[in-house]
């Protein structure tokens, strides 16, 4: 696979990162790669908010993706605010960054992104820590996400690994 270039990019998912997916499945005993059906990378360039702008990334980076078992999706984190609301009904303020947006996720196990730096060494960027990943616990982050969606996400990935242990939605944050 060619070298692609995403500015601040981040490997995550919104709804929630192949990596805790691949991380649960191995605690359950399962292959890594069960219940993975994409993978996001992320990147921030508020330079061109443009769809045009993201959708030439999106198609430049296609080819290096082809063949992959799941899907690849790439969305530029500078250009959420601009269809957030439509599609889950709540405003979202721009982001600033990357890690910005990630810190929004719906679940703390969403709120995961992993990058390689200059040099080779890999960047995990867990602002919730890990814990929750490995000990198999889905927990809300009422920060963005509406309790409607973080109630779908969460039912959806009870009912793929029943042993998870799903927290309720904060009855402050309704």
């Amino acid at each position: 696979m060619g070298a692609i270039i995403f500015p601040y990019r981040y490997a995550s998912s919104r709804g929630e990162s192949g990596r805790a997916r691949a991380a649960r499945s191995a605690r359950s005993s399962r292959a890594p790669t069960d219940g993975i059906k994409d993978y996001d990378l992320f990147s921030f360039d508020a330079t061109d908010l443009s769809w045009e702008a993201e959708d030439a990334v999106i198609q430049a980076a296609k080819p290096a993706f082809a063949g992959l078992p799941a899907e690849v999706e790439i969305r530029n984190e500078a250009r959420v605010h601009l269809w957030y609301e439509e599609k889950f009904g709540t405003p979202c303020p721009a982001h600033t960054s990357t890690e910005d947006a990630i810190d929004s996720f719906a679940a703390t196990t969403c709120c995961l992104g992993i990058r390689l730096e200059p040099g080779g060494r890999w960047r995990v960027y867990a602002p919730h820590g890990l814990s929750d990943v490995f000990n198999l616990v889905v927990r809300p982050n009422a920060v963005l996400a509406p309790r409607s969606v973080y109630e779908a996400k969460a039912g959806r990935w009870r009912r793929q690994w029943p042993e998870l242990t799903v927290l309720p939605w904060p009855s402050a944050a309704t």
